[in-house]
């Protein structure tokens, strides 16, 4: 491992990664799931949020930080959000630079993956953190001799003050307002130039820039900037999490609609999470 990346013990006994750059900024990633579940910039305040209900025994995803959903998003005809979040990842390389540690975590089809999915693929994800931003590089590779299609998300907990905080950016977009019926959302225009979580929120924006601002109502300004990510999902539970959603939002980047590869061809997708 390079200097900046070490291998723990997290909870559950489960291996984790913990990444410290030189300006003692951290990040945790979980093996399991390739689950990032901490962001410390160097004065030590989390930016991410873990759920308490969160487990950690591999029978269930870890619930929160920025857990993976591929190769679906949402429901449909496999599991809710995929397996990615399921699956044990392993490390293909590490590295650190003056002002980073970096680690690239692989996960192939398996026996569970193809059991759902029967597919072969390569997913290639690099997680650096900085002085003061959190990046990842997610790479899909179909390694079959024949197509596959897929959708993907990196469902990212904040943690925030969820009455209080807000989302710029995404005025114009088209919306797809799960609420009340997820199963039939509601088709709209974002017209507000902030966003804020006053009650339950799950809707999608379609075709969202590539930049947004998020204030998370605890005094922290995050940009999150993206490359690929074609769409943003906005998400508090309120009160069907009674326990904590005053303590969280999620702002995830998102492809919803199908990427189809054909044998050998990639996709990659970027995004970069810095303290303004």
């Amino acid at each position: 491992m390079a200097t900046g990346v070490r291998v723990a013990e997290g909870q559950g006994n489960l291996p984790k990664l913990v990444l410290t750059s030189p300006q003692k900024s951290e990040a945790e990633i979980y093996l399991f799931g390739g689950c990032i579940t901490s962001w410390k910039v160097a004065s030590g305040k989390d930016l991410l949020f873990v759920r308490p209900d969160a487990v950690f025994n591999k029978i269930k995803p870890i619930s929160g930080g920025v857990p993976h959903c591929f190769p679906q998003f949402g429901p449909g005809l496999i599991q809710q959000h995929g397996f990615g979040r399921n699956m044990d990842w392993s490390v293909v390389d590490s590295e650190n630079a003056d002002d980073s540690a970096a680690v690239t975590l692989e996960l192939k089809d398996g026996p569970y993956s193809r059991a759902m999915w029967d597919f072969a693929f390569q997913a290639l994800y690099k997680v650096t953190v900085g002085a003061d931003s959190l990046s990842t590089e997610l790479k899909i590779t179909n390694t079959d001799n024949k197509p596959f299609s897929f959708t993907t998300a990196l469902h990212t907990y904040f943690r925030a003050s969820s009455a209080k905080a807000s989302v710029r950016g995404l005025k114009g977009c088209k919306t797809l307002n799960k609420d009340p019926d997820p199963k039939n959302p509601i088709e709209g225009k974002e017209d507000r130039d902030e966003v804020t979580f006053p009650g339950f929120l799950d809707c999608v924006y379609l075709d969202a820039p590539n930049e947004l601002q998020f204030d998370n109502g605890l005094g922290d300004k995050i940009i999150i900037k993206n490359t690929n990510w074609s769409d943003a999902v906005l998400w508090n539970p309120h009160t069907q999490m009674e326990a904590c959603y005053r303590d969280f939002v999620c702002v995830e980047n998102a492809k919803l609609g199908d990427v189809k590869l054909e044998p050998g061809q990639s996709w990659t997708a970027t995004q970069l999470l810095s303290i303004c």
